[in-house]
């Protein structure tokens, strides 16, 4: 029995997950980023460990989402993005598990403020996952003023709910009130005295590209694109410090084991610019890899990681081999006193590699990845992408892509013909990998147990 399992904590932590939506790798000042600074995230990496090499599961965000909160492969969560781009994407079943419902079921207080995006539908609500509060809306963006859903080739819809019901708060930052409604909620949570989970999935810096003028004022020196950026990312940076600062204030942070990651690499799409124009945004960055969001390449998946935890995990930590955001559901329920391996879950418990300095859990396992006819997995040092993609809807770039990230972590370079027994290994793993989602996406979600992501929240 692994250590972290040995007894249940006298005292059981809190949990927080901080989830930012289309960031780069390269988007915080910790990862890089020399242009704006983002002090509260990189306090939070220096409380605990920072991960050079975190993954999303998946390029964009509904399946992307579905992985962290279920601990699975999103296609063993029943959530994929089977064609180009996540509007294919369909809602969470509801007799999957996920955080929020293991750690209720565990005694824990449970909420959401922020983005949801993983089915409007009833049945794959919030509220239909464990969540006992909750606040935010539940398309894949808004209008960060109005929380109006301008996208989707239909009417205009409105799309701000708490705890079920429509509410309005027309020309409120949406960014700021996700901070206020958290704030709250870990004030009321720390009066109860009861363990809790808060899941904060920030929409920022999704498109449209909104930020108040204090934020924007900032940056006046840099590009367009790059200025709104930087705003956007300070402003999700000042909501983290003041969950933070209330986590001390109401003396839990020592217990509170927070979670920070991206959904997904940056944008490049051209709805970004808010003008009509055709060409790429260029306002966030990758930071040297390659690809971005909708790619199975490194820049569309390896994203900003940062775990903390005060009491356990030691602090000033640079983290390097593979993580993922599957592993954060049974580092989570380790961390509580249960089994870590409960029900099913493709991730790994961390704790033994972030507080006791194993290795890391997929040092030398396959990590894989889907999107659209894209498929990708990484062994040790090994990366192949099959059939990659950089531009959303566009041929593949190449059909075998095959990298050594100890050597060349922006996939520069395809070695497929000076490895061709590596390439065939990890090949055959892939698609066996593969066609065991594809079966049981055939055989079990699509028997009408998933419900779509699209329509008016009803």
């Amino acid at each position: 029995m692994p250590a972290s399992l040995a007894r249940r904590p006298e005292r059981r932590p809190n949990f927080v997950v901080f989830l930012t939506d289309d960031q780069g790798y390269g988007d915080l000042s910790c990862m890089g980023a020399t242009d704006f600074r983002t002090p509260h995230l990189d306090a939070l990496a220096a409380r605990g460990a920072r991960f050079t090499e975190w993954y999303a599961n998946s390029p964009v965000c509904s399946p992307s989402r579905a992985a962290l909160l279920t601990g699975r492969y999103p296609g063993n969560a029943g959530v994929r993005a089977i064609l180009a781009g996540h509007r294919t994407a369909s809602g969470l079943p509801r007799q999957v598990p996920t955080i929020a419902s293991a750690l209720r079921d565990l005694g824990y207080r449970t909420a959401m403020c922020g983005k949801w995006h993983l089915g409007l539908a009833a049945g794959s609500r919030p509220h239909d996952h464990g969540f006992d509060q909750w606040f935010g809306f539940m398309a894949g963006c808004i209008d960060y003023y109005s929380h109006i859903f301008y996208w989707g080739g239909h009417d205009p819809l409105h799309d701000l709910w708490e705890n079920g019901r429509e509410v309005y708060a027309n020309g409120r930052y949406f960014t700021e009130m996700v901070a206020e409604r958290a704030v709250a909620y870990v004030r009321d949570a720390a009066r109860r005295s009861e363990p809790f989970f808060l899941y904060v999935p920030f929409n920022a810096p999704h498109y449209p590209l909104h930020a108040p003028a204090e934020y924007v004022d900032r940056f006046r020196d840099l590009p367009p694109d790059r200025r709104i950026m930087a705003a956007m990312l300070s402003a999700v940076d000042d909501a983290v410090g003041r969950i933070v600062a209330e986590l001390q204030r109401q003396g839990v942070l020592e217990d509170t084991c927070i979670f920070f990651q991206s959904d997904n690499g940056p944008s490049r799409e051209t709805r970004n610019w808010l003008d009509g124009r055709r060409d790429p945004y260029y306002g966030g960055t990758a930071g040297g890899l390659k690809g971005h969001k909708f790619s199975l390449y490194e820049g569309g998946i390896r994203v900003p990681g940062i775990l903390s935890w005060p009491a356990r995990i030691p602090a000033g930590q640079v983290l390097h081999g593979a993580g993922a955001a599957m592993d954060i559901f049974p580092t989570f329920l380790a961390a509580a006193g249960d089994d870590p391996s409960r029900g099913e879950v493709d991730g790994a418990d961390l704790l033994p590699w972030v507080v006791q300095g194993g290795p890391p859990p997929h040092a030398d396992q396959c990590v894989f990845w889907e999107m659209g006819q894209q498929t990708a997995v990484r062994r040790g040092r090994w990366k192949l992408v099959l059939n990659g993609q950089l531009v959303e809807g566009a041929p593949p770039e190449d059909a075998v892509h095959l990298s050594d990230l100890a050597e060349d972590m922006g996939e520069r370079g395809n070695l497929q013909h000076d490895h061709p027994d590596i390439v065939a290994e990890l090949r055959s793993a892939a698609e066996a990998w593969r066609a065991g989602i594809e079966a049981r996406w055939v055989g079990e979600w699509q028997k009408g147990q998933a419900t779509g992501t699209t329509g008016r929240p009803a």
